[in-house]
């Protein structure tokens, strides 16, 4: 199975930031981070690489290939 699985939810719940909060902060819009949370669209190269130096971590830990 394709696609990609992905921790946004856990980050953010561990900085108490709202979906709002994370896109604000990387420039992109709420749906955005909704739809890629969920797993309804998977992110461009720009937006994981936004959200891994935002969290401060390797994109690998926030992003995952589905197997």
């Amino acid at each position: 199975m394709e696609g990609v699985n992905n921790s946004i939810a856990v980050f953010r719940a561990e900085r108490q930031l709202s979906q709002q909060e994370l896109a604000d902060a990387i420039g992109v819009s709420r749906k955005t981070i909704s739809t890629v949370e969920t797993g309804r669209f998977t992110p461009s190269v720009v937006i994981a690489l936004k959200m891994a130096q935002f969290f401060q971590v390797p994109v690998e830990q926030i992003f995952t290939l589905k197997t």
